[in-house]
C-alpha cells in the first residue's frame, strides 16, 4: 500500500482541514502529522481505498476514510488519541 498521492490527498482536503485544528498536531507534510515529535498520523492509497494510519498506543490502527461515516470515525479516535 502506498503513502497517498496529491490526488487522493485533494479529495482528503475536507478531513485534513479537520485534523489540523487539532491541538497538538503539527503537519510537517501534506497529510502527515506528528504529535510531540512523533509520527501520529499519514494516509495510504490503495485499490480498496484510502486508508489513514493513526498511532493509537505504540503502534498504529489502520482506518478506512471511504465514507463520511468512516472520515467521522477517524476524527473521533484523532482527537481522543491527539489531546493525550
Amino acid at each position: 500500500m502506498k503513502h497517498a498521492g496529491a490526488a487522493a490527498l485533494d479529495s482528503l482536503e475536507p478531513l485534513l482541514r479537520e485534523l489540523r485544528k487539532i491541538p497538538g498536531l503539527v503537519e510537517r507534510k501534506r497529510g502527515i502529522f506528528y504529535r510531540r515529535g512523533a509520527a501520529f498520523l499519514h494516509f495510504h492509497e490503495d485499490a480498496a481505498g484510502l486508508f489513514a494510519d493513526l498511532r493509537t498506543s505504540a503502534d498504529f490502527g489502520r482506518y478506512p476514510v471511504n465514507s463520511p461515516r468512516e472520515v467521522e470515525r477517524l476524527l473521533r479516535a484523532a482527537r481522543r488519541h491527539g489531546s493525550r
